[in-house]
């Protein structure tokens, strides 16, 4: 393994892997330990060990990493780039782990691996979305080291505010809320829930795009312009408020 080193790319390979192996990585290892239902494509990041395999010609090979690429939140999602991009061109990067140990700068050669994998594999995808999520201590690094086009933290409705139904309920992202009421205005919300119910800030996640293909056409065509990396998390102090009828 290589600690303080760049990796040794000639030793990585980057392949589909089947939904239940992604599935166990994620929910063992990734910091969500959630698997998200709208994954549907996933690739694995393997390790060439140099030891000789048993049964086969060449050598053992260790799984390392994953990558799950998923259709993302939202019909207007395309046109949320661009109005050139129907949502069934877009992808979400919805989760990814490396485990430690491997060496300097290999997630953004994963990412850029799967770039390639999607361009032949995928080739309806013409862009890729992304989030970055500062209560989890995250400005999008890795985005931003692969080139990936920043838009700020402010395009998503109810994107700073989390739900609760019920006094010991569960707190719900209230993009979710929003597609189960069909609307994000608090006052609509307050009639169709029908009892009082709690809401407390939440600190906006970052939103990436890249595009992969048709560059130059739809980057003219943004829907949100490009903004400065981001390189101080946000400190935003939260807050629980009591929602009465």
């Amino acid at each position: 393994m290589l600690v303080d080193n760049y990796c040794d790319t000639s030793k990585l390979f980057v392949r589909y892997i089947d939904r239940n192996t992604a599935k166990k990585m994620v929910e063992r290892y990734h910091y969500s330990h959630l698997w998200s239902p709208k994954n549907n494509c996933a690739l694995g990041l393997f390790h060439d060990t140099g030891e000789e395999h048993s049964f086969f010609s060449g050598n053992k090979e260790k799984l390392i990493g994953v990558m799950t690429y998923g259709d993302p939140v939202g019909r207007a999602s395309g046109q949320s780039i661009s109005e050139l991009l129907d949502r069934t061109e877009v992808y979400e990067l919805t989760r990814l782990y490396i485990h430690d140990g491997y060496g300097k700068n290999i997630e953004s050669w994963f990412i850029s691996q799967s770039f390639k994998w999607l361009k032949i594999n995928k080739p309806k995808i013409r862009a890729l979305i992304s989030y970055a999520a500062p209560v989890e201590g995250h400005l999008g690094t890795i985005y931003q080291a692969t080139n990936w086009i920043y838009q700020g933290n402010r395009i998503r409705p109810n994107d700073s505010w989390l739900f609760r139904l019920e006094k010991n309920g569960e707190w719900v992202h209230g993009r979710t809320l929003a597609n189960t009421y069909k609307t994000n205005d608090l006052e609509k919300l307050k009639k169709k829930i029908g009892h009082p119910f709690w809401i407390k800030s939440d600190l906006r996640k970052h939103r990436y795009v890249y595009i992969l293909k048709n560059r130059r056409k739809i980057l003219k065509n943004l829907k949100y312009p490009s903004l400065p990396y981001p390189k101080i998390i946000d400190k935003e102090e939260i807050k629980i408020m009591k929602v009465e009828q």
